[in-house]
């Protein structure tokens, strides 16, 4: 396993005075960029935080962990405005998105934080409500579309495969979809 990288600059920044003129800004990356901007970030000493989860995967006999975000494709900046462009700069960035209600993400973030710290097994969910139109990018269904039907539980889904004219449900992880489109 390589040591995980910083996910976080400062060490503090859950500590930091909220009042220090600084805002947190959402930062929109390019495809699987969320490391090498948060490395960008921590070079010109600009608070950030990447929240990430262990992942574990088989090759062989050995089993590799590796640290992925817990949101692909976005970072949280927190900068006074002025250093906004040096963020800015990093190729890494697509976007960076205002946040409105600051202190809600500051809150927000000290939860995703404390739950990080425990150790307890994540999983990005997002919502998939009933009629979602989906595709199974994992796993021995891999590439097959469907509709969602029901949330079977926190973690599963039944979808609704249409083959000639007919369909057969199956449930499904949350980590093995993802929405058409997105």
């Amino acid at each position: 396993m390589l040591a995980p990288e910083r996910n976080q600059f400062p060490d503090g920044l859950f500590d930091a005075d909220r009042a220090d003129g600084r805002r947190w800004w959402l930062a929109h990356t390019r495809p699987r960029q969320e490391k090498a901007l948060a490395r960008h970030l921590a070079a010109r000493e600009l608070s950030f935080y990447l929240p990430c989860r262990a992942y574990r995967r088989r090759a062989g006999r050995r089993v590799l962990t590796t640290q992925l975000p817990v949101f692909p494709g976005y970072l949280f900046v927190r900068v006074a405005e002025a250093d906004r462009p040096a963020a800015l700069a990093a190729a890494a960035v697509a976007r960076l998105i205002p946040v409105a209600d600051q202190a809600r993400l500051w809150a927000d973030l000290a939860q995703v934080r404390r739950v990080l710290d425990l150790g307890l097994p994540v999983t990005l969910v997002d919502r998939l409500p009933p009629g979602t139109r989906v595709a199974v990018r994992t796993g021995p269904l891999a590439g097959a579309t469907g509709v969602v039907v029901r949330e079977a539980s926190r973690r599963t889904f039944v979808i609704r495969v249409d083959l000639i004219g007919r369909g057969v449900a199956v449930v499904v992880d949350a980590e093995m979809l993802g929405k058409l489109g997105a």
